[in-house]
């Protein structure tokens, strides 16, 4: 009888847990989208501060980070994938040591991603 007692419980709590867990899944989902795009447009100014100084390679980190980070963008395919490719191109411009033309396109690709 003890037996039949604790796999109902244990059955009672897992289902219990389970259900918390992807009502917690589904907020987490629909916030990830604005988290994103916060933390793609801090990675992209910090990057144009770094190639305005002329530091290509933290330049390069940030814009490395801006592009994983903006993968989970969701909003007007058109604007994200304008705002990736002005992205890449200032990663481009700025492994080339253009600071003006890299400092463009990063400036490009932060007014794209703040008019999401």
């Amino acid at each position: 009888m003890n037996l039949i007692k604790k796999i109902a419980l244990t059955f009672f709590i897992t289902l219990l847990l389970g259900a918390n867990g992807s009502s917690v899944f589904a907020e987490e989902a629909t916030n990830s989208s604005a988290t994103s795009i916060n933390e793609t447009i801090t990675h992209v100014e910090k990057a144009l501060v770094e190639v305005n100084k002329s530091d290509f390679s933290a330049a390069q980190l940030h814009l490395k980070s801006a592009r994983l980070s903006s993968a989970s963008i969701t909003g007007d395919e058109t604007i994200i994938k304008q705002a990736n490719a002005s992205v890449i191109q200032g990663q481009i411009q700025a492994k080339y040591g253009d600071v003006k033309e890299s400092s463009a396109e990063i400036t490009k690709a932060l007014k794209l991603y703040k008019s999401l």
